[in-house]
């Protein structure tokens, strides 16, 4: 039984990370108030090479409607604008001279519900996630009962990740139910 350990060590790990990749993908989906998560992805110029934008200012939400960004250097104004204008933010920077603003724009409806499609989409990839870290559990258990592992080690095996299985989809239809809720609370 111990050599069966590893097995399911192994797809436990790769359904924990299905899971952290689906709350990381879902933080970044804005639901209608400031999130500096929402900045994540975006790559600012600075002299050269591409760095996320948490590397040159510093970001921060002083109320629900807006985000603040604070260049540590006054050239990286313009390149942060740029920056953001070329995402898929779909806000629009507003540059003081000192500070650059997002206003966070209340949602539609229609857009609720494609923000809610997104999410619906990123927990279902999630779940096939966990799917295959099952059947690739599943499949070595069969290797190793095949060369010579008892079957009923290899049952017992297969049993505790299915639990795993379980447990994890439990957790991604807990994660999306939050983030719709979220999404469709105006």
């Amino acid at each position: 039984m111990s050599t069966l350990k590893p097995i399911e060590q192994q797809a436990e790990d790769k359904m924990l990370h299905a899971l952290t990749h689906l709350e990381d993908a879902l933080s970044r989906i804005r639901a209608g108030k400031a999130n500096t998560h929402i900045l994540d992805g975006i790559r600012v110029d600075y002299y050269g090479s591409q760095v996320p934008l948490s590397n040159v200012a510093n970001v921060s939400t002083p109320d629900a409607k807006t985000i603040t960004i604070l260049p540590w250097e006054k050239s990286m104004f313009k390149a942060i604008e740029k920056a953001i204008q070329d995402s898929d933010v779909g806000i629009t920077p507003e540059n003081n001279g000192e500070i650059i603003r997002l206003g966070i724009p209340p949602l539609t409806e229609e857009r609720r519900k494609q923000l809610v499609k997104h999410s619906r989409t990123e927990a279902e990839n999630a779940k096939v996630s966990v799917r295959n870290a099952r059947r690739d559990a599943n499949d070595a258990v069969k290797k190793a009962v095949k060369d010579g592992m008892p079957k009923d080690d290899g049952e017992e095996t297969e049993a505790v990740v299915q639990k795993l299985h379980d447990k994890y989809i439990k957790k991604i239809d807990e994660i999306l139910l939050a983030k719709e809720k979220e999404i469709m609370t105006v």
